[in-house]
């Protein structure tokens, strides 16, 4: 998967525009404005609670066009949230779509990406279009250390998997070889236990499983970053609760694509096992006082949204629209967020708080989740 999908040369991801009508898929943020805004509202809020520190960044993981993050910047500059004590790190590793990001994000006729200082931990710097330090960032370990508002939408998918499988002789993982004959792609079980196979299996009842130990260690780290220097994570995607099975599939053109054929031209994807991102995110990384994180989630987008206040933002972008076409697109846009058929159950909220805001959290719970 890591292969297919950031190779620097031939990756799915590294030299092309793979979302949107003309991609592959379509996020939500690619569908409505009322989704990035709504979550700007949540973080102002979350972070209010949290007794407004600065200087702080809010970090996407995966920022895809950046129309998340450009959504989320306008409603910041509305609470007047901007300038020095405010900046954003993006943590992208696609040179492709790091372009695409600043032409959404900076002025394109005035703003040109200043220099980087040698030595720096970002590959790329540049103003937004309301003041603020934008850089650009290969790892989260790269971020700066300060609080921070986490976001990562419809990244943990992206992040590669081992497929385990239960045989006779315990657990094998699933391996992808070259059949001689035709030269085609093939599953193959492997002969003995792999390094992924020391995954922890004692108790699970499931006969085939996901593990992504990529995944695992970027949550552990935004966690660890969480407890030590403040902040807060929002995970949004689409999975499940460690339940599911064999989730693994291609998508190309909007329908389901066979992942072994035509490697690199099609997205590579697995459902995001949430149960696993909660286990790490609570699990201490050293020897030295711990008080596990706390998780809330998840919950489905329907119910967060609706809860947070999207029927109210359609009603007051309807009340201000004077055209019939742009009417019917933002109710279509609501439906298809909104709707279980849709997007509405599909995808999944997760949010992770430091241990200090438990008594806050008590008398306060963070709206979308409950």
């Amino acid at each position: 998967m890591k292969e297919v999908l950031t190779n620097p040369t031939s990756g799915y991801y590294m030299n092309r525009d793979v979302f949107g009508q003309t991609g592959d898929f379509i996020t939500s943020p690619e569908i409505s404005q009322m989704f990035g805004e709504l979550i700007a509202v949540w973080l102002v809020n979350e972070w209010t609670k949290c007794g407004r520190p600065t200087p702080f960044q809010i970090a996407e993981l995966g920022p895809g066009r950046g129309t998340l993050m450009a959504d989320m910047l306008r409603v910041f500059s509305k609470f007047k949230i901007a300038g020095s004590d405010f900046s954003v790190s993006l943590v992208e590793v696609s040179p492709y779509l790091c372009q695409v990001q600043e032409k959404q994000l900076c002025p394109s006729q005035a703003q040109e990406a200043t220099e980087v200082p040698q030595g720096s931990q970002h590959y790329k710097q540049s103003i937004s279009l309301y003041g603020s330090q934008i850089r650009w960032y290969n790892h989260i370990s790269d971020l700066p250390r300060t609080f921070t508002l986490f976001l990562a939408h419809e990244f943990f998918d992206a992040l590669p998997i081992h497929k385990l499988v239960k045989v006779n002789q315990g657990w094998r993982e699933v391996l992808i070889d070259l059949n001689r004959e035709n030269l085609n792609l093939r599953y193959v079980i492997s002969r003995d236990r792999t390094p992924a196979c020391l995954y922890r299996l004692d108790s699970e009842k499931r006969e085939e499983l996901e593990v992504s130990p990529q995944s695992l260690v970027i949550t552990q780290m935004m966690a660890a970053r969480i407890h030590q220097d403040g902040g807060i994570g929002l995970v949004i995607d689409y999975g499940h609760e460690g339940d599911k099975t064999d989730t693994f599939r291609g998508f190309k053109n909007h329908k389901l694509h066979d992942p072994l054929v035509d490697p690199g031209t099609a997205d590579l994807t697995a459902d995001v096992d949430f149960a696993a991102l909660k286990w790490a995110a609570t699990q201490p990384r050293t020897f030295e006082d711990w008080e596990a994180n706390l998780t809330y989630g998840t919950v489905d987008q329907k119910d967060f949204l609706t809860r947070i206040g999207i029927n109210l933002r359609l009603e007051q972008l309807l009340a201000s629209c004077r055209n019939v076409n742009v009417a019917r697109n933002l109710k279509s846009a609501h439906k298809m967020l909104t709707d279980p058929m849709e997007m509405g159950s599909k995808f999944k909220f997760l949010a992770l708080y430091p241990s200090v805001m438990k008594k806050i959290l008590e008398r306060y719970p963070p709206p979308g989740f409950v």
